[in-house]
């Protein structure tokens, strides 16, 4: 028997007044798979975040979190939630919070799992302290540690790193991975797009309420291309670049674009090249980002 994905989402439409803010989107999260939702300021992101979680009721569409409907409770039960803006009492200890929301959740999360989540997310020391004297990026730790601590089976975070510095962030990641491994599905929205091409799986891109791309970074980046600087090229020698994508060649520069990102692949080429008698200089890989891919669909559509 398969298993449902985490998100399935089908013609997801909304209208706010004269505006419609998501307009027949449709896209899945696999169980395990880290998806990234990625477009500029009111592209629909949010809108489409809280049609899935059952916060805003779609004029269109169907929604299956965890092979139930959107909004069954018991499938709502089983979905951490970081929510761009948030607020916690601030008379209550980081401890309390998360007792809080696991009473909220019905979930049945021992003591020692609820200070190992605050571990997780670098707490572990300010347990019992009153998250009014915390600083925005210790909140937003809170944050995670309360979209985990109920064993969610799927995690949806709107922004999670936006007021983290660089350790956090790294953190973030780290987290992000140990989710993975464990097959937690996320659904990561985030206007850091270096996060977002780190850790994710596959990418959905939407502009103005619509899919304007997805697909894995492979798919939406394509081959990458290596720069070589070489002397000493013959006709066997460019034959034998030219066997692995498509060469240019400008003076002693010269650029293949590999059609993937097989292991061995580079190192096999310039081993060979080598082997023709060809003087390497220096060797360059690269590859669009995910920014630079990000900018020239944008750009397409307007």
């Amino acid at each position: 028997m398969t298993t449902s994905p985490a998100v399935w989402c089908s013609g997801l439409r909304k209208q706010y007044r004269k505006h419609v803010a998501v307009d027949g989107v449709s896209f899945t999260v696999g169980r395990g798979e880290i998806l990234g939702l990625l477009g500029p300021n009111g592209a629909g992101k949010t809108s489409v975040i809280k049609i899935l979680l059952g916060l805003v009721r779609q004029d269109a569409g169907d929604v299956l979190l965890l092979g139930r409907p959107g909004r069954d409770p018991k499938a709502r039960a089983r979905v951490g939630y970081l929510p761009e803006l948030f607020r916690y009492q601030p008379w209550l200890a980081a401890a309390e919070v998360l007792d809080l929301h696991v009473r909220l959740a019905g979930a049945d999360v021992p003591q020692h799992e609820r200070r190992e989540c605050l571990a997780a997310v670098g707490l572990a020391d300010r347990a019992g302290d009153r998250v009014g004297g915390f600083s925005k990026g210790m909140q937003q730790r809170l944050g995670l540690a309360v979209a985990l601590v109920a064993r969610p089976e799927l995690v949806v975070l709107d922004e999670p790193t936006s007021a983290l510095d660089p350790l956090g962030r790294a953190d973030v990641r780290d987290l992000l991975l140990a989710l993975k491994a464990r097959q937690v599905a996320v659904l990561l929205n985030s206007h850091l797009i270096g996060e977002v091409e780190r850790v994710c799986d596959r990418v959905v891109i939407l502009d103005r309420g619509k899919v304007a791309a997805s697909g894995t970074l492979a798919e939406l980046l394509g081959g990458r291309e290596l720069r070589l600087r070489l002397d000493g090229v013959d006709a066997r020698a460019q034959a034998r670049m030219a066997a692995d994508g498509a060469l240019t060649c400008d003076g002693n520069l010269y650029t293949v674009t590999l059609p993937d990102d097989r292991d061995g692949l580079v190192p096999k080429l310039v081993a060979d090249l080598v082997g023709l008698g060809v003087r390497v200089h220096a060797v360059e890989p690269a590859r669009m980002s995910l920014e630079d891919r990000l900018l020239d669909i944008l750009r397409s559509e307007h």
